[in-house]
């Protein structure tokens, strides 16, 4: 239920180009949490300020109207999620006109005040999980459990990047969190539109490298 490769949209490009004029996206040899040496490096923590978050966060509504990505409310996973689900929401009132309510879980639950687990709009019809890459499924998982907890209904999730590499097994971490939860799960871009751009670009040491990657590590 992962989505389909189609032909890159030109916004696609344009956030391919915005990472790498701010860092996120960065090529050179990375040993990552895993443990595997790669030739590129991605990093949304790199969208630092209120003018990077705001215009991340145009990207993940114009993601959601091409995609045609409806929900009722859009959720959050502590600690990464919170700033980037506030910045999609935002930013999909600016393009629509519409109000979509958005929450986040707090790590723990709050004894006083208001009290409970959940920040923001109540947790009720379609969810979708905002977050930034998928590495190992767990905030995917955790959220699953807090937005079923709620009596709302999980629709799916919403990422920035898929690497279309192995986890585990033979299937990615987004194969497999879309096959255990029967959840679409769709990204602002692939690793394949990051390969198409750079090939426009005549970038050819960079795309060796990464086919390299992916004859190794790569999924379908």
């Amino acid at each position: 239920m992962t989505e389909t490769q189609a032909d890159m949209q030109p916004f696609q490009a344009e956030f391919i180009e915005y990472t790498l004029q701010c860092g996120v996206l960065r090529f050179g040899d990375f040993i990552l949490k895993s443990g595997r040496r790669s030739p590129y490096f991605f990093n949304t923590g790199l969208f630092d300020s209120g003018a990077r978050l705001a215009k991340l966060g145009g990207f993940y509504a114009r993601t959601m109207l091409y995609r045609g990505i409806k929900a009722d409310v859009l959720y959050g996973p502590a600690y990464k999620g919170i700033p980037l689900v506030c910045a999609a929401a935002m930013a999909l009132a600016r393009e629509t006109g519409e109000e979509v309510p958005f929450a986040f879980n707090r790590k723990e639950a709050k004894d006083h005040g208001e009290g409970g687990l959940l920040v923001g709009a109540p947790l009720t019809g379609s969810v979708l999980v905002v977050d930034d890459v998928i590495t190992a499924g767990t905030s995917v998982r955790e959220s699953v459990e807090i937005i079923r907890a709620a009596g709302a209904v999980p629709g799916g999730v919403l990422i920035t990047l898929d690497r279309q590499e192995k986890g585990q097994g033979e299937l990615s971490a987004v194969q497999e969190v879309a096959n255990q939860f029967q959840l679409p799960v769709y990204s602002i871009i692939t690793l394949h539109d990051i390969l198409r751009y750079l090939e426009t670009m005549n970038r050819r040491a960079e795309v060796e490298a990464i086919r390299e990657y992916q004859s190794r590590f790569g999924v379908s």
